[in-house]
């Protein structure tokens, strides 16, 4: 147990590690434990002004009456300490996931669009967090994995998240607030015991204090020790070949994974999913069967995995990682213009440039409609005899399904111009010899950075 004094001081030498980041980000409830963190980080800045600056980041997830008031809650006490806030509305969607879990990924998704490349978002998690998190994944049959609980660090979108208080206990983190006088907000669902976090915290484990009261130590140290394995195994874990589909996105060789033991191939998805940003560990059974489903699916078989806000699918010799797709259809009336980047939802940025060499002839004011494939289209690439139907040469160019529906065809009037980057169609607009447009479309693929 870390039973010294909470102080800005005492998180200065973790602290040192992170210094090089171009910017550090706090995420700000406003509840007692972010509200503690923030002031921590601005005193710690106080005594090393050398240390990157800082800014909070809130998350208004419209879930309770009072999130506006918490919102404004922490615009004032952001001001106080003369901090820059960023808030962020995001719309929570349950589906099948629950309430709890679609929060989760919203925020975490708003955390990654936040972060610059290189920058640190601070959370307040802490010791009681810790176990509490434990005994969640135990009781849901998690693996070593799992059990290892959260890690102080891991990679978070552009930036890396970074958990500087999971040493101290709640109770430090309340002496501290009562010691500078600090105000919060209270989460009123804090006290709904529905919740299976706020049932074990308010219901359980205060029975396991009254027969263990040094089991936060123990339950810690066994954590650690879980972590300490998993690096172990990972370690040992065979390395199976990366592929990139024609679309870019990011996969595993299929082969070389069904080759292994389905434990060893299970660990190898595990670790792939958390290097990709999936915000929590997959469900081991549901795994399985993934990987028995991917054995048995024959060569048209696309088997689908969803798992902590990221979706695997088979795609002939390989098993990728899906776009974010939005809705199918594109915003009525979305044009594209010359010399500007269009963001489509669903398929990425959009960019006309000029071209040196074969491009699309655009006069002064005339701009391109963006669609999605309906059916029935038909190209004459440049450079090929005859028409073909859309559908077979995105099959024959091995594009996945996922992105079939997906690729941005360009329109001038009725007349059909390109096919996204892929293809420019033999038109009355294709030109040779420069002083012409090209298609450039930067897609939407999770690590497309790499």
């Amino acid at each position: 147990m870390n039973s010294s004094l909470l102080t800005a001081g005492a998180l200065l030498p973790p602290l040192a590690g992170l210094a090089a980041a171009p910017r550090w980000w706090v995420a700000l409830s406003g509840g007692l434990d972010s509200t503690v963190l923030l002031h921590l980080l601005v005193a710690a800045r106080g005594i090393d002004p050398g240390l990157p600056p800082l800014a909070a980041l809130h998350i208004n997830h419209q879930l309770q009456d009072a999130a506006d008031d918490w919102q404004q809650h922490c615009r004032q006490l952001c001001r106080e300490l003369g901090v820059p806030l960023h808030c962020e509305t995001v719309a929570v969607e349950p589906g099948g996931k629950g309430l709890e879990a679609a929060a989760r990924d919203a925020r975490h998704a708003a955390f990654e669009r936040a972060l610059g490349a290189g920058e640190v978002l601070f959370t307040a998690h802490h010791r009681d967090d810790q176990v509490e998190t434990f005994f969640l994944r135990l009781l849901r049959g998690a693996g070593v994995d799992g059990l290892g609980a959260m890690a102080a660090t891991r990679p978070l979108g552009a930036g890396s998240l970074y958990r500087p208080l999971l040493e101290w206990p709640r109770d430090a983190l309340e002496d501290y607030a009562r010691r500078h006088g600090l105000r919060h907000v209270e989460d009123p669902s804090n006290a709904d015991t529905d919740l299976d976090r706020n049932f074990l915290r308010s219901q359980v484990l205060p029975l396991l204090a009254g027969r263990w009261p040094g089991y936060r130590d123990t339950v810690s140290r066994a954590a650690a020790h879980l972590r300490e394995a998993s690096a172990q195994l990972r370690a040992l874990t065979p390395e199976v070949p990366a592929r990139r589909n024609a679309m870019g996105d990011r996969g595993l060789d299929l082969a070389t994974l069904l080759a292994l033991p389905p434990a060893l191939a299970g660990r190898v998805l595990r670790d792939w999913l958390a290097e990709l940003g999936a915000a929590m560990a997959p469900d081991q059974a549901a795994l399985m069967e993934f990987l028995r489903q991917l054995a048995q699916a024959g060569e048209g078989g696309c088997p689908r995995f969803d798992a902590g806000g990221l979706s695997l699918q088979r795609y002939r010799d390989g098993v990728y990682v899906l776009p974010e797709f939005a809705d199918r259809a594109p915003p009525a009336g979305l044009v594209l213009v010359p010399g500007e980047t269009l963001a489509v939802a669903g398929a990425g940025a959009l960019g006309l440039v000029p071209s040196s060499g074969v491009g699309l002839d655009l006069g002064p004011g005339e701009a391109l409609s963006v669609r999605w494939r309906a059916g029935g289209e038909r190209c004459r690439p440049l450079g090929r005899t005859g028409s073909r139907g859309l559908k077979k040469l995105l099959q024959e160019a091995g594009v996945p399904p996922w992105w079939r529906d997906r690729v941005p065809l360009l329109y001038l009037g009725g007349e059909l111009l390109a096919v996204g980057d892929l293809w420019l169609c033999e038109s009355s607009r294709l030109v040779r010899g420069g002083g012409a447009w090209q298609v450039r479309w930067q897609r939407n693929t999770p690590g497309s950075r790499d």
